[in-house]
């Protein structure tokens, strides 16, 4: 719990501190990565964890779940949604990178589609197309903050 604690609270301020002000970080934070919320999220049967490693220290990690409102595209299938997916900006190396979405896509495997929501001006996002998700032409939003998301979908066939 503390790793995950660690990485989520962390991860955030990265991505968000150029594009939000503190007070909405914060907020963010204590409703969705407070221990309390945190807790909820990590017991909920609609969601798995993973973590990175690099030299044993925690680097990354992703949610998958079923929550969300799924995109029209993908609405009658059988689908997962790669919720969080952040990785700390002390440990850029490709294969940290690389290790974390090839965690993803073995949950993700026995599904017909995997769809990400994501900040529009997330660094991933090239990375996400490279690995064979196709960016929606559909505007976006994200649940939680008022930033611009992009949608990307993987069919399966991975």
């Amino acid at each position: 719990m503390d790793t995950l604690l660690y990485l989520t609270q962390t991860i955030a301020r990265e991505k968000f501190s150029p594009l939000l002000p503190p007070e909405q970080i914060e907020n963010y934070l204590s409703e969705n990565f407070s221990e309390k919320a945190l807790m909820v999220e990590v017991n909920s049967m609609s969601n798995q964890w993973l973590v990175v490693y690099a030299n044993d220290k925690p680097a990354g990690f992703a949610r998958i779940t079923s929550k969300g409102e799924k995109p029209k595209a993908i609405v009658q299938n059988r689908v997962i949604r790669i919720a969080d997916f952040g990785i700390l900006t002390a440990y850029t190396e490709p294969a940290i990178c690389q290790s974390l979405f090839d965690k993803c896509l073995s949950v993700c495997k026995s599904y017909q589609a995997t769809w990400i929501n994501e900040y529009a001006e997330n660094p991933f996002i090239s990375f996400f197309e490279s690995q064979g998700f196709i960016k929606q032409n559909e505007e976006y939003r994200l649940d939680e903050l008022p930033l611009p998301s992009v949608c990307l979908i993987k069919q399966s066939g991975y």
